[in-house]
């Protein structure tokens, strides 16, 4: 019986870029070898080819391959040319097939430059890409490029408008304290948390003054949740105050922002041996007044620093990559992005993704083991 990639499946719509009497090697098999060859290791389109010759007998046995393996220039061509919208719609699609929805999952949304993906000889600056997270599921659920002749600020409402977010949380940074994007967040049946700079200068005076005059006079005021973390690890003690409140009769604003039912502040205090130092953040909130709800949001917020960002650029050093032909650099980014979420999802081995891709790369019997990890393809992939 045909193995079967249920992951596959997903990609099969993608319209093929190519002029078709010149198609030497079917879109998919492509797709397919990328995607296994990212998982086990390979960052640039010569290692995919390389990865693919190694393992010819084995993609055989499940790919047609009418003209054996693609060339690198093939898979930095056919990914160059490829339309990043409809190789995005099929990764949302796959994502959104292998998710479990919570209610009350935090999504954190944030965006990374991909440093490297500049052309000066094309004064082409060097792309961004702004990405979804889910806490819950720890998978990357959706991206979005950022348009050169804009920022993030606009790209988010069209990521938020393409994902399933009913129910769940989204945190975003100060950049994104915008009336329209809770807007969007709320007409998608979700909450916000938002920090709040001075980007919104009337709004983050009056919730300063608030606090400071609150928390100086009436730091017993039960109008006002208290929550408090105090954490030791390796010779720094960091503790963490949150104040929250609903009762918001006080804002004149309130009514132009869509859904708010809170405000909150967050004091940070960090002792390193003899320093000391304080840093304080204010938030806006459509979650009611509960402080340890309001700080669970906060803290996860840095996950899709911690989890995504941090770990593209040391497990698959996105930062030093120099693809940059065409839609070449974004499609790489969703790639990564695949493996990413398919090696988060394998459980049995109690390492990093680094080690993990290692593994991958060394032993097949992992690969499948990765490839099904999520329980979509049912039949073996390919024969030992």
């Amino acid at each position: 019986m045909e193995p079967q990639i249920a992951l596959i499946e997903h990609f099969s719509t993608l319209k093929d870029p190519r002029t078709a009497w010149l198609v030497r090697h079917q879109l998919i098999d492509i797709i397919t070898i990328a995607i296994c060859a990212g998982i086990c290791g390979a960052d640039y389109w010569t290692d995919i080819e390389e990865f693919g010759k190694v393992n010819e007998d084995w993609f055989q046995t499940f790919l047609k391959l009418p003209n054996g393996i693609p060339s690198h220039d093939t898979f930095g061509d056919v990914f160059a040319a490829l339309s990043p919208d409809e190789f995005e719609n099929c990764f949302r699609s796959w994502t959104i097939s292998i998710c479990e929805f919570f209610k009350g999952d935090i999504i954190p949304i944030d965006g990374k430059v991909l440093r490297r993906s500049h052309d000066t000889s094309d004064s082409k600056s060097a792309i961004q890409i702004v990405s979804a997270w889910s806490c819950a599921n720890r998978l990357v659920l959706g991206q979005v490029k950022v348009d050169e002749k804009s920022n993030e600020i606009t790209a988010v409402p069209e990521l938020l408008q393409s994902l399933a977010l009913e129910g769940c949380i989204v945190t975003l940074d100060a950049l994104h304290c915008q009336k329209k994007t809770a807007k969007t967040i709320i007409e998608q049946g979700a909450d916000y948390v938002i920090t709040l700079k001075a980007n919104q200068g009337k709004l983050y005076d009056a919730v300063d003054e608030f606090f400071k005059d609150t928390l100086v006079n009436e730091p017993e005021n039960e109008v006002v949740d208290f929550y408090m973390t105090d954490e030791h690890s390796h010779g720094r003690q960091e503790t963490r105050r949150y104040w929250v409140t609903e009762q918001l009769d006080w804002l004149e604003q309130k009514e132009q922002w869509e859904g708010l039912q809170s405000v909150g502040l967050v004091e940070r205090e960090r002792i390193i041996g003899e320093e000391k130092s304080y840093e304080t953040h204010i938030y806006i909130s459509s979650l009611e007044g509960d402080a340890e709800d309001f700080a669970l949001a906060v803290r996860s917020h840095w996950e899709v620093e911690n989890s995504l960002h941090w770990v593209l650029d040391i497990a698959f050093r996105e930062d030093e990559s120099r693809i940059r032909k065409k839609h070449g650099a974004e499609n790489m980014s969703i790639l990564r992005k695949i493996a990413l979420n398919l090696l988060r999802q394998e459980k049995t081995l109690k390492r990093g993704i680094k080690a993990k891709r290692l593994k991958a790369g060394w032993d097949r019997r992992y690969l499948l083991k990765v490839l099904n990890s999520l329980g979509n393809a049912t039949e073996s992939l390919g024969k030992e």
